[in-house]
């Protein structure tokens, strides 16, 4: 199996308790000198759901689903997962590991794209991780960005499709489609990827996957949300409610919108789709259907197992559209540039 002994899924994390939302928006903002004040606005976006992002379980469900399609498809490895910004930190599950004999692993992280956040964090993440373990600490190899693979695509033309279905008769032939992915800083973007701008391309490409699989001849969006930062500071637009004020103008009557930039359904589906987009929807009169995040879905969870496929055993990549498959290892200087707080990107340790 090429050296590799284990899997590791890498996410985000978030917290699973009330009074745990504060200590992680303090993880995730560390260094960037956010006041309290600001960010307890942001904890009443998880208060509202009782102090509990999802994420944590949907990566529980997605290990639980992946070593099954691991056992099923004989892949032997050891599954693990740590987060960057909670419980399990990825130095705790690095540790765990040399622990338990693990020398090489293979780490899935939960973004299909490339940018800084996305990609380049990441794997300081992990370099930051090993280092706090020490010398026992496993190499770690990320696998490439998913964005066009057949298994990520096929998902979202699968739920897209259902929710469509869902929207009230006489609207199910005649909506708008809206992608939605989270907004960056248009430097971070224009960083993106070894010759940059890989990001909003990457994006616009797996949009014109699920529409064209989809057989919708009409002109799809794309749009953004989550921005954060000082106003003064650009970043990707329109912003989903903007585009929808736009659409609801022109005379539409109805949107779906896909989160095509997630891979779960995590705080910011659940909040910035599901109650901000919903309601201005709604205060437009514009009927609103919201498409599933892969999730434990079969054909995303058989796409890892496709991934990893590729590294253990040298299968072909698969990927759709003119991108191609992306490189196994990212280039020196992929995805960097500026971090969301505007500086140059570094490697940092989450706050305890």
């Amino acid at each position: 199996m090429a050296g590799y002994e284990a899997f590791l899924l890498v996410s985000f994390g978030g917290p699973e308790r009330r009074e745990d939302v504060m200590p992680f928006l303090r993880n995730v903002t560390v260094g960037r000198g956010i006041p309290d004040e600001r960010l307890e606005r942001v904890a009443e976006h998880y208060y509202m759901f009782g102090g509990v992002s999802p994420i944590n379980q949907q990566c529980r469900d997605l290990l639980a689903a992946v070593e099954k399609d691991f056992a099923a498809s004989g892949i032997g490895l050891g599954v693990y997962w740590g987060n960057r910004n909670w419980e399990p930190y990825l130095a705790d599950t690095l540790r765990q590991m040399a622990a338990d004999g693990v020398g090489r692993a293979l780490a899935f992280v939960t973004s299909a794209y490339s940018s800084f956040s996305s990609c380049r964090q990441y794997l300081g993440d992990i370099e930051a991780a090993r280092g706090m373990v020490g010398e026992s600490a496993p190499g770690v190899d990320k696998i490439r960005q998913f964005f066009n693979h057949p298994g990520f695509v096929e998902s979202f033309v699968a739920s897209t499709a259902q929710a469509a279905a869902s929207l009230p008769d006489g609207l199910r032939d005649d909506f708008e489609l809206v992608f939605v992915a989270h907004s960056i800083p248009l430097a971070m973007a224009a960083a993106s990827g070894p010759a940059g701008g890989a990001y909003p391309a990457q994006l616009a490409s797996a949009a014109e996957l699920v529409a064209g699989r989809m057989g919708f001849s009409r002109r799809w969006h794309l749009a953004y949300c989550s921005r954060s930062g000082p106003p003064s500071q650009p970043w990707l637009e329109p912003d989903v409610n903007d585009l929808l004020a736009e659409l609801a103008a022109s005379g539409s009557r109805a949107v779906v919108v896909v989160p095509i930039g997630f891979v779960s359904d995590h705080m910011e589906v659940k909040y910035d789709l599901d109650v901000e987009a919903a309601q201005t929807a709604e205060r437009l009169g514009v009927a609103f259907a919201r498409a599933a995040a892969p999730g434990t879905d079969h054909r995303f969870v058989s796409m890892i197992t496709d991934l990893v496929r590729e590294r253990i055993d040298g299968v072909p990549g698969r990927a759709l559209g003119s991108l191609g498959v992306g490189a196994d290892y990212c280039p020196a200087g992929c995805c960097g540039g500026v971090s969301a707080a505007g500086r140059p990107s570094e490697a940092r340790r989450p706050a305890r």
